[in-house]
């Protein structure tokens, strides 16, 4: 069945970085599909952080992290990454991967991605 493990996550103070990766199996054709990075904290909707396109020719930042993080994958190692910079408390929530519901197509929200990771908690203190 389709796997998605997220690692990385750890607790750091304000202004440090963190890399996330997810790691994908239990199925073909991993290029196909979008993948993204969602977040939840305590007490909040869960939210699109970043999202790529097959082939990475399209990625989505939220406005909330631009120029602080950055999405990629690496299809031969059915990875994705998300490189996290500049880290603020507001960003401490658990972080999610996962993956579009069908080959080729663009997820329209949450309800897009059928498949999802365990997740790893990032904790950013001041």
């Amino acid at each position: 069945q389709v796997q998605l493990v997220e690692s990385g996550g750890a607790s750091v103070q304000a202004g440090g970085s963190l890399r996330l990766s997810c790691v994908a199996s239990g199925y073909s054709h991993y290029y196909r599909f979008h993948m993204a990075w969602f977040r939840q904290a305590p007490g909040k909707e869960r939210e699109e952080v970043a999202s790529i396109s097959p082939g990475a020719g399209e990625q989505y930042i939220a406005e909330s992290v631009k120029g602080r993080f950055a999405i990629s994958r690496d299809d031969p190692e059915r990875t994705i990454d998300l490189q996290m910079t500049d880290l603020k408390p507001e960003d401490t929530a658990m972080y999610y991967c996962a993956r579009g519901a069908n080959a080729w197509a663009r997820p329209l929200g949450p309800q897009g991605y059928s498949f999802w990771g365990q997740g790893t908690q990032v904790t950013v203190s001041s």
